[in-house]
């Protein structure tokens, strides 16, 4: 099963945007840092990798002039399309990364939580660098592997050789053995101090498990340097790499010439 496949049960499962719409939007806002609701009025904008709306959801509501969102799993792309029905604007469709039929049409695009899932990401950015408009402008959002090291010595083999390979209805079981001690243990007893757990402790226990499911499901999960992260739109100019407000992963952006 590929990880498209694996993440198409998880945003059907959890494909509710108004259970944690105030999450969401805060979590929008700070993967898109420093950009604001203006930023996006008149834009014609594309989401690669749209999951089930809910970062669309958001660049609609504050006037983007049209939005396409598109992901490969059509159980996503039909939650996405559920999610985003009140925006006449708004455009779904079952695409795949490597191969998108755009040429020269967005003003700015946007990946969040998806590059850095795929094998060949640099094939997936001349995709989308081919449906920018000259000056057009991408922002990603990936995985950093700064600060969580210890972390990922656990993780990454767990998840490579372990979980990924599980049924998904046995995985999401498995994973209360995780996210129960994480969040009632961790989080709300030891209340650490990197910023990116003190905002997973001001949320409900079933997003903390579905950020934790999310987590275990893909074969593959790349965490970057900066350096890496900036190398990802070697095609691009004048790149940018920020920290997010909340100091988890990294916020890439470029510009095509």
């Amino acid at each position: 099963m590929s990880s498209s496949e694996r993440f198409g049960y998880e945003w059907d499962k959890y494909s509710s945007l108004s259970e944690y719409k105030k999450n969401y939007r805060d979590q929008f806002l700070n993967w898109t840092f420093p950009l604001r609701e203006e930023f996006y009025k008149g834009k014609k904008v594309l989401d690669a990798g749209c999951g089930m709306g809910r970062n669309a959801y958001w660049p609609l509501l504050w006037r983007a002039s049209s939005l396409t969102a598109f992901d490969k799993d059509e159980r996503s792309v039909t939650r996405a399309k559920e999610n985003l029905k009140e925006f006449a604007h708004a455009k779904t469709e079952i695409r795949d990364i490597y191969d998108l039929p755009w040429r020269d049409e967005f003003d700015f695009a946007f990946s969040i939580g998806v590059i850095h899932h795929l094998k060949d990401p640099k094939r997936a950015l001349t995709e989308i660098k081919k449906a920018l408009r000259p000056g057009g402008e991408v922002l990603l959002w990936v995985y950093g592997s700064a600060g969580f090291e210890g972390i990922l010595r656990i993780l990454n083999p767990v998840r490579r050789y372990f979980t990924s390979k599980l049924p998904l209805p046995l995985l999401h079981a498995l994973t209360y053995c995780v996210s129960i001690p994480f969040y009632y243990i961790f989080l709300k007893i030891f209340r650490p101090k990197k910023a990116y757990f003190r905002e997973l402790s001001q949320f409900s226990f079933s997003h903390v498990h579905s950020i934790i499911f999310d987590q275990l499901l893909p074969d593959v999960a790349n965490y970057y340097t900066e350096a890496e992260a900036r190398n990802l739109l070697s095609e691009f100019e004048g790149v940018t790499v920020t920290v997010p407000p909340n100091k988890n992963g990294w916020i890439v952006r470029g510009k095509k010439a």
